[in-house]
C-alpha cells in the first residue's frame, strides 16, 4: 500500500528531526498535502495514528495544510513542514 510506505518514511523523518533536537516528545506535526496526493486531513490522520504508537510523535497534534492546485510541482506529494518538540 502506497500510504503505508509514505507514512513510514514520514515517521522516520519526524523521528530523525526529533532526535536531532534531543526531544523527549513531538507535540505537533505540520504537513502539506498536495492536491493530487490522494490524502485528506482525515485520511492522513488515520494513517498517522497507525504508525505513531511507540514513537516520539505518538501524541502529537496534526496540522494539515491542503493544496488545491493540481499544477503545483509537488501536487502529488505529502511534505513535512515542521515539528514542535518538547
Amino acid at each position: 500500500m502506497h500510504e503505508a510506505g509514505l507514512m513510514r518514511g514520514l515517521m522516520a523523518r519526524i523521528e530523525a528531526e526529533a532526535q536531532k533536537a534531543q526531544a523527549i516528545e513531538v507535540t505537533r506535526v505540520r504537513v502539506w498535502l498536495g492536491a493530487l496526493s490522494q490524502m485528506t486531513p482525515g485520511h492522513f490522520a488515520e494513517h498517522f495514528q497507525q504508525v505513531a504508537p511507540g514513537t516520539l510523535a505518538e501524541h502529537a497534534v496534526l496540522d494539515c495544510e491542503c493544496s488545491d492546485d493540481p499544477f503545483h510541482p509537488d501536487a502529488a506529494d505529502v511534505r513535512l513542514v515542521s515539528i514542535d518538540v518538547r
